[in-house]
């Protein structure tokens, strides 16, 4: 069997992308395909560059809203042969791409390395977390990024040091077409017990902070430089704002939730209604932490 055909059998059509994020929502993938491994990966970037097919990638689905008439082209998930986490030195690991936060937390606090406690607070994957620099209570990303491994949309694998990508406050500079297929990381030896305190003090100040078990993508706005989104969003007054099943967490009021019926398009409306309220209030621009995807 040619790669082609090989390929051919095993890219999905039509499949519903509401069961790979967050909010449940968005329409199907026009087409869909899980690579097994790197070999995988590439010959379905070089199959899609000679059909001319647009690549869109999907990690965890933590905070991506797809839009409900879903995509066209080819989505593209990374299947379990790139979560695997494993140690280069002592204080030093390897990641795969689709390895999700919580895992790389234990496994660091496992092999008593510190430095990686605020993952274990981040819903997403490991991608998707040095894309757009994840962090949390003053730690992110870039304080323990080393390296990485990509595939380009050429079809070729290539590697970027830390040197060479900047990194800012939720986002980096790194190109659109790649699609990162593993991290190094180092952190730094420390004791079970020191690890542990972080951690749990961590979980702890989320818990009290954040909704948990509700259909959200986490923050949905990046917070604006000296300003906190939830309480421009406050002072706004938009907390109890609300699109059909599309509302605001009472308990932090920069979580959008699917209330159990929402639309994408209800969300899009709420995120865009509170961001025209709060830039009329305080005149500033809300820009979005959370990426919409679709048609």
């Amino acid at each position: 069997m040619s790669t082609e055909e090989n390929l051919n059998q095993n890219i999905k059509k039509n499949v519903l992308l509401s069961q790979y994020n967050w909010f449940n929502l968005g329409g199907p993938a026009e087409l869909f395909f899980k690579p097994k491994d790197k070999k995988d990966l590439i010959e379905i970037i070089r199959f899609s560059k000679n059909k001319n097919l647009k690549i869109n990638v999907i990690g965890a689905g933590s905070n991506t809203l797809i839009r409900d008439k879903g995509i066209k082209g080819l989505t593209i998930k990374l299947g379990k042969s790139f979560s695997i986490v494993k140690l280069l030195d002592n204080e030093t690991i390897e990641v795969g791409a689709s390895a999700l936060d919580k895992k790389v937390a234990s496994f660091a606090q496992e092999n008593l390395i510190s430095g990686f406690e605020f993952l274990s607070c981040i819903p997403g994957s490991l991608g998707g977390a040095v894309i757009m620099n994840s962090g949390c209570y003053g730690e992110d990303i870039s304080k323990v990024f080393l390296s990485l491994r990509a595939i380009n949309f050429e079809g070729e694998e290539i590697e970027i040091k830390k040197e060479n990508i900047k990194f800012f406050y939720r986002k980096t500079n790194l190109p659109n077409d790649l699609i990162i297929t593993s991290v190094v990381l180092k952190g730094k030896k420390s004791s079970k017990d020191k690890i542990n305190k972080k951690q749990q003090q961590m979980i702890e100040t989320k818990k009290k902070s954040q909704p948990s078990n509700v259909k959200t993508c986490g923050s949905t706005f990046k917070n604006p430089e000296g300003e906190k989104a939830w309480e421009l969003i406050k002072r706004s007054q938009c907390e109890n704002l609300s699109v059909g099943d599309a509302k605001i967490s009472e308990k932090h009021s920069n979580f959008f939730i699917n209330n159990g019926k929402a639309t994408s398009e209800q969300i899009e409306s709420l995120i865009t209604k509170v961001r025209d309220e709060v830039l009329k209030k305080t005149g500033i621009n809300l820009e979005l932490e959370i990426k919409i995807v679709g048609d």
